[in-house]
């Protein structure tokens, strides 16, 4: 990288269903400032909340080029948002959009684990291995696929939709319009749905401070207050945790007889939470993989960039995308 580049400073978005968070990223990977804003549910109150975002940045940093990063069907090369089950785009053209918004600035749009895939591959967890699986628990799940250090993404470029995949015929409703899709189950959404449902059906082992929340507000009761929960020991909030343990383990052994990975990220803003959740899905997910005993196991690790890493790799994308003078 020439001096030039090096001193260049870009910024990712990690586009989320519940929030937008955007980071300054140098040429090492670090973010250096960071801003953030709840997620809008229309087209233009999402790209001005963006923007916004940006731009709050930008008045105190000077930035070559935006990435955004976020959970759907993307058309990285012409900058298009085709679907995005939590979001309100639909065949949006977001970079030119967004760029238009900014000014001119270059956007580049990309898979939030796509993007964090690249960042962990680059920075962190993944570097080194030869076929890496990401998983991204958020508000839903992103899967991607690394092979040798390449994403891999299909021949439609949606690879791998594994959030998606029907692990519970007929089960709880999913914003894709399909019912029993993994993320229902093991997502920051799922843990507080799966919390609720324990407490409607009695299931409460012991006194629980979350009961009582949720007898008052059960809008309470979201994924990041059951973690907080679990942490201080509250029998339904442990209860929840565990579930999306074993259903990480499902659908990590799922996907390994597909892909056969020899590493696993878990990345994501539930990725925090890793140390409640994570020894109970590898020991599901060693017992139930096809012809375990007789089989190398992947190892499952969480991303060395945390939250962090779809920001990272956004804007490291962005930076590429000035190299090469393309979107992708």
């Amino acid at each position: 990288m020439s001096p030039r580049m090096s001193d260049v400073r870009t910024i990712g978005v990690d586009v989320g269903g519940t929030s937008v968070r955007a980071g300054v990223v140098d040429a090492e990977g670090e973010i250096l400032d960071s801003a953030s804003a709840p997620t809008p549910r229309t087209d233009d109150a999402l790209e001005a909340a963006i923007a916004g975002a940006v731009d709050e940045l930008r008045r105190r940093h000077t930035v070559a080029a935006v990435g955004l990063a976020l959970a759907g069907f993307v058309d990285a090369p012409r900058g298009l948002v085709r679907y995005a089950p939590h979001l309100s785009w639909r065949d949006a053209p977001v970079a030119e959009r967004i760029g238009a918004r900014l000014g001119g600035i270059p956007v580049v749009v990309e898979h939030d684990a796509n993007s964090a895939a690249l960042a962990e591959r680059r920075y962190g967890a993944a570097a080194g291995a030869s076929v890496a699986l990401v998983i991204a628990l958020g508000t839903g799940i992103g899967g991607a696929l690394l092979l040798d250090g390449r994403l891999y993404r299909g021949a439609h470029g949606v690879a791998p939709e594994l959030g998606h995949l029907r692990v519970v015929p007929d089960g709880r409703a999913c914003p894709c319009g399909k019912r029993g899709c993994w993320e229902r189950y093991c997502s920051g959404t799922a843990l507080g749905a799966t919390a609720l449902e324990m407490l409607s059906g009695g299931d409460v082992p012991g006194p629980s401070g979350l009961a009582r929340e949720a007898a008052v507000d059960p809008g309470r009761v979201t994924g990041k207050r059951v973690a907080a929960a679990a942490r201080e020991g509250d029998p339904v909030a442990r209860a929840a945790v565990d579930d999306m343990g074993r259903w990480l383990g499902e659908g990590l052994s799922l996907a390994a007889d597909v892909f056969d990975p020899d590493l696993v990220v878990i990345a994501g803003g539930v990725s925090a939470s890793a140390p409640l959740f994570l020894d109970a899905a590898r020991e599901h997910y060693a017992r139930i993989l096809t012809g375990s005993g007789n089989r190398p196991l992947a190892r499952i690790r969480t991303a060395q960039l945390g939250a962090a890493a779809a920001v990272v790799g956004a804007a490291t994308l962005a930076r590429e995308s000035l190299r090469t003078g393309a979107r992708r």
